[in-house]
């Protein structure tokens, strides 16, 4: 699958967040089509159904996402 450039999940990122944030307060119709607008546009970047998935795999094609992986520690021995 191709993945948006993080340039532009960044962009969709920041803009998301500050669209919730202005319709949280005192959305007008027009913020709220622009939110659903960029809502639908993180979900084709990223291939998600739903904005909740969109934002987490967004966030986590940006640089410096998961630098730290625990998964491959090993387990403390008995």
């Amino acid at each position: 699958m191709l993945m948006a450039h993080p340039a532009v999940l960044r962009e969709l990122l920041d803009e998301y967040d500050v669209l919730r944030a202005l319709d949280a307060g005192e959305g007008s119709k027009a913020t709220r089509q622009r939110l659903d607008d960029v809502a639908y546009t993180l979900c084709v970047a990223t291939g998600t159904r739903d904005i909740d998935a969109a934002v987490i795999a967004a966030r986590h094609g940006l640089p410096g996402a998961r630098t730290f992986d625990d998964s491959v520690l090993e387990a403390a021995a008995p």
